[in-house]
């Protein structure tokens, strides 16, 4: 049978209404599990001891969030070393072990506690921002993990090795999901409605965090709606919008694992939003090249690129990128941090037709991220992609604060369009790492998945 469709899907149900637990063969299938919670009595706030995803968890943050409330589950998804490891770099284990023992502790001490059934959680998020908030609603549960080749969860960037061994050992130390990853899909409604039911009722857990998007939390046990999920999800395929690299842990603890009947490695704890209903917003992952100033970096662009300064502040220099986007072609904003930036634009297509390579799609060769990575990185700026080299930053403030502070040229970019994401994903096309960031992203901490509950 071929794969669904990523919008919507013709593949059969993988289930009756009495097998809510059934593994679809041909779509996404996501089972109930026994969230593992804060109890509110334990800590501060549940705004306390909760994080943002660990990859955008800066150490000015990291630090504030771990005052913030000694269980702060950033001790667990970024942990310190074992206190008596005093060595200048201490070994990764040392960090696992430390995150497993934390979390064995906080269950111990009634910190943690596991819901009394399996359920699926219904996750709310909502923002309140000048002219309009955004809403999000979608489904946390336990997913089942496959590769690429299966055609049901479609990857759109790739990995870095470093970042999926260091999840792999965190995962494999304290076997336990401790975040959620970020999915869509395209639904016919079943799943839907039964996430817009539950959001009418009272929920686990509601609480504000110090962005001030406010986070509630349902829980869904009742098998007519769990076999109703079933359902609609056996028909649908999920894009990755965001763990790219969490998912590929997934897959290589589940082949780890291969040998175990029923494991439960053979799933993984996401959140699936409906983007039909809940579009999430997708914005570009700036690039900060520590070791190459500003000046050096436009002075070896020679004439195979136009190179325009335009005013500031950092707003204006964006919109100025926003606009040269609206033309069509490559377009990228220069900055070291000190006030000044550069447009570089219009690139030279015999120079193009030379660096990127032509075993990919046409629009895939036309990404700005492939052509920073083909064109600029590699051929022109000769920047090795190792984190000594390259900074990945989430906002365009931060990496220019961060040009500042290394000497070095924080690189901006324009986002790309999630119809231009899911299409080259739908064809099998990886886009270059950290191409783009989706959100909102879920809070870390709110339900947390163990394995030793099964």
């Amino acid at each position: 049978m071929s794969a669904p469709s990523a919008d919507s899907g013709a593949a059969a149900p993988a289930g009756g209404p009495g097998d809510p637990g059934h593994v679809a063969t041909a779509g996404l299938s996501l089972s109930p599990f026994r969230g593992l919670r804060y109890v509110p009595d334990r800590v501060g706030t549940l705004a306390a001891v909760t994080s943002p995803p660990y990859d955008v968890v800066d150490p000015g943050r990291r630090l504030d969030l771990e005052t913030a409330d000694p269980h702060n589950v950033v001790r667990l998804i970024l942990p310190r070393p074992e206190p008596e490891d005093s060595g200048d770099r201490p070994d990764r284990d040392t960090r696992y072990r430390h995150a497993a023992r934390l979390l064995a502790e906080w269950q111990q001490e009634g910190v943690l506690a596991p819901d009394p059934a399996p359920a699926l959680y219904v996750y709310e998020q909502r923002t309140h921002e000048p002219g309009g908030g955004s809403l999000q609603r979608g489904l946390i549960g336990a997913l089942a993990v496959s590769g690429r080749e299966a055609g049901v969860v479609l990857p759109h960037e790739d990995v870095m090795p470093r970042p999926v061994a260091d999840r792999v050992g965190l995962m494999r130390t304290t076997r336990a999901n401790l975040e959620p990853l970020l999915l869509t899909y395209r639904g016919s409604g079943g799943a839907a409605g039964v996430v817009e039911r539950a959001a009418t009722g009272e929920p686990l857990l509601a609480t504000t965090t110090s962005d001030g998007t406010d986070h509630r939390l349902w829980a869904v046990t009742d098998p007519a709606e769990l076999a109703e999920v079933t359902r609609d999800l056996a028909t649908c395929r999920a894009l990755i919008a965001d763990g790219h690299h969490r998912w590929e842990m997934y897959l290589r603890l589940q082949r780890e694992h291969r040998h175990l009947p029923r494991s439960p490695w053979d799933r993984g704890m996401v959140l699936l939003v409906d983007t039909a209903r809940y579009p999430l917003r997708v914005r570009a992952i700036h690039r900060v090249l520590y070791r190459l100033p500003v000046a050096e970096a436009v002075a070896a662009l020679g004439p195979h690129w136009q190179v325009k300064e335009v005013p500031g502040p950092l707003d204006a220099a964006l919109a100025a990128l926003a606009e040269a986007k609206q033309h069509g072609g490559n377009a990228f904003l220069l900055t070291g941090g000190e006030g000044a930036y550069r447009l570089v634009s219009e690139p030279d297509e015999e120079r193009i037709a030379a660096t990127v390579r032509t075993d990919r799609p046409e629009e895939w060769r036309r990404l700005d991220a492939t052509v920073l990575h083909e064109t600029l990185l590699e051929h022109t700026w000769h920047v090795p992609d190792a984190p000594d080299h390259i900074g990945y930053l989430h906002t365009a403030a931060a990496a220019e604060q961060e040009a500042a502070r290394s000497g070095g040229t924080a690189v901006l970019l324009h986002p790309v369009e999630e119809r231009v994401v899911r299409r080259l994903a739908e064809q099998g096309v990886t886009m270059p790492r950290k191409s783009t960031s989706f959100g909102p992203k879920p809070a870390t901490g709110l339900v947390l998945r163990s394995l030793a509950l099964g």
